[in-house]
């Protein structure tokens, strides 16, 4: 069976070193390590007869790995398999790979060259219009779908509004699709990019999923590049485990560094550490660690930004937009731009040689974008893959310029109060919050991507005005002398005088 598997894999490369059609159709395919893992995430006594879909099935590493586990365990001695695969050119590597199994098992299996998605919806409805609704379901999923993004106008998006799916990536359609055609009680293991987890995209897949399944395992790799190695893939991937309409008990979450899962550790969580039971976003928080966050160790970091009395916004200017309004330095008639570049820790570097323009001419096309100077804290929108920490703040003082308004582009967060600036220590203690190693660790929780979106910021909790109001004070009298530890230990000192 080893044998098997490796000659798979060595197919795989060949392929991945010769297929140009890889990144128009948003394939990545699975390594054998991977796909043995997957596999051994079916539950053992379900396993008996299964019939198993693989929806994306690439040249069938996958699925070769399902029957390789129920021939090695003795668990069957048959299976029904649908492989679907969009590239022609893969259906004889498919062959290839299913011979490898004459004699071993006995298998029922089609091959199926036609588009997943569009053959999927057509079932699903034909399913609803049936007496047995279960006729044409599966008891097991396993699928790494392909990646990419699909415009809110396209035909995919319209036909997935037929059976109820909301959503503009491949591989979430691909998931959802599985969910709905996987019988009660069975079992779906995918690999997917974690960014499902937050963000307003997402969340109409999050509700269907987890309306429609129970979460019973998700792994990790700590190592952004290593799942899909020889793709040069930097997505931060999760591999679930779920089980249509299952009873959600406690989740178990594991780790390891890569695909030889040579360091793998695992945890059992309780549900609403995953999903928190008041949050009305479902945002899916996967710990990695034992570690208590500081949600959990400062019960009194309780407080939304709107409790506080605080909006968050996305910065309103898109430059591209008004190109003919953008000027490279400060002349009469503009005022400031600021992008994430003019934001060093608690200074403000203005104007600034760059790319980017620092200015914008104030016209009534653009009044309507511009704030009027305050005291703002900013967040960068994306963060470089190499960039340390996930959350990047600034603050943007009255003092810092002598205009009457500015404007913030697009690649800001900003939060404000009714567009207005708030107050100093405010300003100051949120964001040293924002700062801090604690808040970084707990923001990798629930964001498995570069992007911090406005509703990531809205989602979160912060201590009370009284806390931030303290921590900026302390802020403004030692911003020249800080280190990164002294700012996580002032917060955690004040969190601990109650």
């Amino acid at each position: 069976m080893t044998q098997i598997l490796q000659s798979i894999d060595k197919t795989r490369l060949e392929i991945n070193a010769s297929l140009k059609r890889k990144s128009e159709l948003g394939q990545f395919f699975t390594s054998s390590n991977i796909s043995q893992f997957m596999a051994s995430l079916f539950s053992k006594e379900k396993m008996k007869c299964p019939k198993i879909l693989d929806p994306g099935a690439g040249i069938g590493s996958l699925t070769s790995a399902v029957l390789v586990r129920l021939i090695e365990e003795n668990l069957s001695n048959k299976a029904t398999v649908n492989l679907f695969e969009i590239d022609e050119l893969l259906e004889p590597r498919i062959y290839n790979t299913l011979s490898l199994f004459e004699e071993k098992i006995n298998l029922d299996s089609k091959i199926i060259i036609d588009d997943f998605i569009e053959w999927a919806v057509a079932n699903i409805i034909e399913e609803n219009s049936l007496f047995d609704h279960h006729r044409n379901r599966y008891t097991h999923v396993i699928l790494n779908p392909p990646y990419k993004k699909f415009k809110s106008d396209s035909r995919y998006r319209r036909i997935l509004r037929s059976v109820g799916i909301e959503t503009g990536n491949l591989y979430s359609a691909f998931l959802a699709l599985s969910i709905l055609l996987t019988d009660n009680g069975g079992e779906i293991v995918a690999i997917v990019p974690r960014s499902f987890c937050n963000g307003p995209y997402f969340r109409n897949f999050r509700e269907l999923l987890l309306e429609k399944t129970s979460i019973k395992h998700m792994h990790l790799f700590e190592s952004r590049n290593k799942a899909f190695r020889d793709d040069e893939v930097l997505q931060e991937n999760v591999i679930l485990m779920l089980e249509r309409n299952g009873k959600q008990k406690d989740v178990t979450i594991s780790i390891s560094t890569d695909d030889t899962f040579s360091d793998y550790t695992e945890y059992i969580y309780p549900f609403e550490k995953i999903v928190q039971p008041n949050d009305i976003e479902k945002f899916i928080h996967i710990n990695t660690s034992n570690e208590e966050t500081i949600i959990e160790k400062f019960p009194s970091v309780c407080y939304s930004l709107q409790e506080l009395n605080i909006e968050v916004s996305t910065g309103p200017v898109v430059d591209f937009r008004v190109k003919e309004n953008l000027r490279q330095m400060p002349e009469e008639g503009t005022v400031p731009l600021f992008y994430p570049n003019h934001f060093i820790s608690t200074k403000v570097e203005y104007p600034k040689e760059m790319k980017k323009p620092n200015a914008i001419v104030r016209n009534e096309r653009v009044e309507k974008w511009l704030y009027p100077i305050g005291n703002y804290v900013v967040v960068k929108r994306f963060s470089s893959k190499e960039e340390k920490r996930r959350i990047v703040a600034g603050i943007l003082t009255q003092d810092s310029v002598d205009y009457p308004v500015v404007g913030f582009e697009n690649g800001l967060n900003v939060l404000h109060f009714k567009k207005h600036g708030i107050s100093t220590e405010i300003a100051y203690g949120l964001y040293a919050y924002l700062s801090t190693t604690q808040v970084d660790n707990y923001f990798r929780i629930f964001n498995g991507h570069t992007q911090v979106n406005a509703t990531d910021l809205r989602t979160m909790k912060f201590p009370s005005t009284n806390k931030l109001e303290q921590l900026g004070r302390w802020l403004i009298l030692n911003t020249d002398k800080l280190k990164q530890e002294d700012i996580d230990d002032k917060l955690e000192e004040l969190l601990k005088i109650e």
